[in-house]
């Protein structure tokens, strides 16, 4: 058994609730944009003090509504100016916000307004109206809908102008540090969502330490950042907690298809994101690398910026030679890519799943830092994560300061603090098997080195057995042939088989310009190229790459190219693109047989 601990870098209000957060902007930074909203397509923004107003008329709104101290309001929508806006009104009428994912289906709304005990819902549109309405016979704590994209705000504001300042004051002192702030529901890979009671001092945690152990990523009126992951994620909810907290600007994109141009018209300083917007990233510019004819220059810029990061952790760093080199290339590729990423931001923050040591290497290369983190739901997001000042590539970063993180003796990774979640709503039993012990369980496998740095290897229910007996921890190897442009997905299967297999499905983004290049068929799809031999061949060097970072034994001996993705419609993948893989196996048993019985 191994643990490490850092101390506290913020101390944690003994009473007081997250609406204390923007009471005190208004105040002490009253002209400071801390906002940012697209009106007529052009980014305005919104000051301390003007937020904090609006706050104040939508949550009196909501009180006139209905909504009594403690009472759960559910906030279904994309992210936006509003989702941000209406949070801190529920939190300020004394509510409890329970976000629900805007893509979730009629039955995923009924279970979680149902067991949340909803009594009020905002959502963003008339088809999000129209599915709650659906099942709103199911649900009779629900009171009341209002709708964003119906002007829901503007109406809130009206309804609520008989409610006193004096009531409102009164709702926004309400809630104390442990009273819970939000009930964020699960992906669900596995049964039912269950909610995770995250109270305001959770928050608190998180967010003080965050912010202060990565205080110049936060510096208030010089720094910004663009929100483009769900609000309704508990990675979403971190960016805006800490944001308001800073202060610093933040934006709202509800539609990631455009982000090359969002990011280019906020210029953020700070991203947050998962691994794979930076494989697309990456991607992408090679793509369009080769399709200019510059592919083996941006080969060798990439290769330059890998070796130039891995040499920056070495105690001799970069040779002259290779700092002229990186020199020529910053010109020539890594400025063009700091550009698509907004021009101003030298940092990111990555979480969800693993980076990967080669895009790590490769971003810090070309002047643009991406520190990997780690976290859950019930650990408030980041429980760990890189500090700005001392990257470890390769791992998830040091604890969260005033945290605790312990290895058990069968690898599992244990957490202690004030950040973790209180409780499962309604689930007594499930918080009893999590919260064994004073520690959360988080069902992840994991080490520490000697200087605090944590990595992941794998979830202990997702570790597979051969029928050899070989244990194999599949997001070793997946994340590895996941980084190949053409590959969307890949689930590795082969529990109690003789070996390792694979599924993968097809970026339907780079298979249109693959297509074209090797001289297949105009129109052609992954249905119609699955048994293609060039298409074969080159997901067989993702293959080969992914087995290149595992055993013999763990490495995938023969895979399946699916003729369709893995979708979220489907119930193959959560909200936060987690694979659900038991839904997968069940789905496609077919194919993985025949991978077995070919």
């Amino acid at each position: 058994m191994r643990e490490f601990s850092l101390p506290a870098l913020y101390e944690v209000p003994a009473d007081g609730n997250l609406t204390d957060l923007i009471r005190r902007n208004a105040s002490q930074h009253p002209d400071v944009a801390v906002m940012g909203r697209k009106v007529d397509g052009v980014w305005t923004d919104v000051t301390a003090k003007e937020f904090l107003a609006e706050v104040r008329g939508a949550a009196k709104g909501l009180i006139a509504a209905g909504v009594e101290p403690g009472d759960r309001v559910a906030l279904l929508s994309r992210t936006r100016y509003e989702w941000v806006l209406l949070d801190f009104a529920i939190w300020s009428a004394g509510g409890v916000t329970v976000p629900v994912y805007e893509t979730s289906s009629p039955e995923q709304i009924q279970w979680i307004l149902g067991d949340s005990g909803a009594t009020l819902v905002l959502v963003e549109s008339a088809a999000h109206q129209e599915a709650v309405v659906s099942v709103q016979g199911n649900l009779p704590d629900l009171k009341g809908i209002w709708q964003i994209e119906d002007d829901a705000v503007a109406q809130l504001i009206g309804t609520g102008l008989d409610v006193s300042d004096e009531l409102l004051d009164e709702r926004m002192s309400a809630a104390n540090a442990d009273d819970p702030a939000t009930i964020v529901y699960t992906s669900g890979t596995t049964g039912r969502p269950k909610g995770c009671v995250l109270t305001h001092r959770a928050f608190f945690a998180e967010c003080g330490n965050v912010v202060e152990r990565l205080k110049p990523l936060f510096r208030t009126g010089e720094c910004s950042v663009l929100l483009f992951l769900p609000a309704a994620h508990v990675f979403g909810r971190l960016v805006e907690v800490a944001s308001v907290m800073a202060p610093i600007r933040l934006g709202c994109v509800p539609d990631i298809k455009n982000l090359t141009d969002e990011l280019a018209s906020f210029r953020p300083t700070l991203i947050l994101g998962v691994p794979r917007v930076f494989e697309k990233v990456y991607n992408s510019a090679r793509a369009k690398a080769q399709a200019d004819g510059k592919g083996k220059i941006f080969d060798k810029a990439a290769h330059t910026a890998i070796a130039y990061s891995r040499a920056l952790s070495t105690p001799q760093g970069p040779s002259f030679g290779l700092k002229l080199k990186h020199k020529i290339f910053d010109k020539l590729v890594f400025s063009k890519l700091r550009a698509v990423l907004g021009g101003r931001g030298e940092y990111a923050i990555s979480g969800g799943a693993p980076l990967g040591e080669r895009l790590g290497h490769f971003f810090r290369g070309i002047g643009f830092t991406v520190l990997e983190g780690y976290g859950l739901t019930e650990s408030c997001a980041a429980t760990a994560f890189n500090p700005w000042d001392r990257q470890k590539i390769g791992t998830v970063g040091q604890p969260l300061p005033g945290s605790v993180v312990r290895i058990a003796d069968d690898g599992e990774v244990l957490l202690h603090g004030e950040h973790i979640f209180s409780r499962y709503w309604n689930n007594e039993a499930a918080t009893a098997e999590a919260l064994a012990d004073g520690w959360f369980h988080t069902g992840d496998i994991g080490t520490l080195d000697e200087d605090g740095y944590l990595a992941i290897t794998g979830r202990k229910k997702e570790i597979l057995v051969t029928a050899g007996g070989k244990n194999v921890a599949p997001a070793v190897i997946e994340d590895r042939i996941r980084a190949h442009a053409l590959v969307a997905e890949c689930m590795v299967v082969g529990d109690g088989r003789p070996f390792v297999g694979a599924l993968v499905t097809i970026d339907e983004e780079f298979l249109g310009r693959w297509a074209s290049e090797h001289g297949k068929p105009t129109g052609s799809t992954a249905a119609t190229l699955r048994d293609d031999a060039d298409l074969v061949a080159e997901v067989q060097r993702a293959i080969d790459d992914g087995n290149a970072a595992v055993s013999k034994a763990e490495s995938v001996r023969k895979f399946r190219i699916l003729p369709a993705q893995f979708t979220e419609e489907a119930g193959h993948i959560t909200p936060s693109l987690k694979l659900k893989r038991n839904v997968v196996a069940k789905d496609f048993a077919d194919e993985i047989e025949a991978i077995y019985t070919a």
